[in-house]
């Protein structure tokens, strides 16, 4: 007698190693002062893996991370971007935290056509090192070049503050934060009051702000990761120094609070593309789900976590597109077709996404999607009261 069953049972019979997964590499900083965002890129990365294998997967087909540390270091990124590409196959990659670390490794995914997805590098640098229409690099991330203009007008134009004193470390993260800080500050028809570059690992910046106080800046912009983001709110307490103090998102760390202390970041404020509050339901759903996933009491970096959730999903988005040109097909020029041409909207964390990318643009914001988050009582909250109201209603790109 013959037993007729349907794809979804038989599927469910089948060997498990008779499935071929999706293999998906992950890059990120697992340890090192990097670590809490790099932690939260994996989390964010494995909620969504976790759901989307729940689903069924992609036609059948279970997602498969494949992890690797880059420990905050260029050479080592570049590494395991080559181990990923040239000897594990994987089918595409989500990667790099550190601009410098991702500037290194472009050219591995570029040069054998490999889609890149970047969830949290913000140097201008990493999607513009090649012309969109060519380039295999995306990103789901604020350039820094948006995060400037957001800040500087925030300092000008909205504070009316003219004496900017900018702090970055040595890296090519603070290069490219100072250059883009600079231009912006000149579209104004102003200049940096000083420029105060310093390696990372420095533990104090409170000389270098004594002289930046004297010089008579009133405002503060400071380019570097978390634990330098730390140093510098701690000398600029030591000081007693109540000058306004602006960021990019490292400063919204959970190891900057925890190095620096709540005292000492109290009223600073950073650029963000999400801040952690139960006023939309899809965010609200993502947090519950993220910390019964991470076991974690406060997310290393929320930014993160749900920019690489949102990442993961938009690329499934892009596969199942990509199925009309052949089924189950999975290669950078067919995925990147799919991410440039996006047909179905993805209700994500972060934001609505409904055509992110196209053929000459592939970042995934603009410049009205960023609020300024501050410091206050030890957690990262909206500066404005009316960003709270606000806050239920996605910012879609423009």
């Amino acid at each position: 007698m013959l037993t007729f069953c349907s794809a979804a049972s038989v599927q469910a019979q089948a060997p498990a190693q008779a499935v071929n997964p999706v293999r998906v590499g992950l890059i990120a900083p697992l340890t090192g002062g990097s670590a809490d965002f790099g932690n939260s890129v994996r989390l964010g990365a494995e909620l969504a893996v976790k759901e989307i294998n729940e689903a069924g997967g992609y036609l059948g087909r279970p997602f498969e991370l494949v992890i690797r540390n880059d420990k905050a270091v260029p050479d080592e990124g570049r590494k395991v971007a080559e181990n990923l590409v040239l000897e594990e196959k994987v089918d595409f990659t989500l990667g790099y935290c550190n601009t410098g670390v991702a500037m290194k490794s472009l050219d591995v995914f570029q040069t054998h056509k490999h889609l890149l997805m970047v969830p949290c590098a913000q140097g201008t640098a990493v999607t513009t090192k090649y012309p969109a229409a060519q380039s295999y690099i995306f990103r789901l991330a604020p350039p820094d070049v948006i995060n400037a203009q957001f800040l500087v007008g925030e300092i000008v134009e909205r504070r009316r503050l003219g004496k900017v004193a900018i702090f970055a470390d040595t890296t090519g993260y603070g290069e490219g934060g100072v250059a883009d800080t600079t231009a912006e500050l000149a579209k104004r028809g102003l200049k940096p009051l000083s420029v105060t570059r310093f390696p990372l690992g420095i533990t104090s910046l409170t000389e270098e702000m004594r002289v930046a106080r004297y010089a008579g800046a009133d405002a503060l912009v400071v380019y570097t990761v978390g634990p330098e983001q730390a140093a510098a709110a701690k000398s600029r307490h030591e000081l007693g120094w109540k000058v306004p103090f602006f960021a990019p998102w490292p400063l919204s760390f959970r190891s900057v609070l925890e190095q620096a202390g709540a005292d000492a970041l109290e009223g600073t404020m950073m650029a963000q593309t999400i801040i952690q509050d139960t006023a939309n339901e899809r965010r609200a759903s993502f947090l519950a789900r993220y910390f019964k996933h991470s076991n974690e009491k406060r997310i290393g970096s929320l930014m993160a976590a749900a920019q690489t959730y949102d990442a993961m999903h938009l690329m499934l988005f892009a596969m199942f597109q990509a199925q009309g040109t052949g089924p189950g097909r999975i290669d950078g020029d067919t995925l990147k077709q799919a991410l440039e041409n996006k047909e179905r909207t993805y209700r994500g964390v972060i934001t609505t996404y409904e055509s992110p990318f196209s053929r000459n643009d592939h970042d995934a914001f603009s410049a009205n999607m960023v609020w300024l988050g501050a410091w206050k009582r030890g957690e990262v909250v909206f500066h404005y009261a009316d960003d709270v109201k606000r806050s239920s209603v996605f910012r879609r790109k423009e």
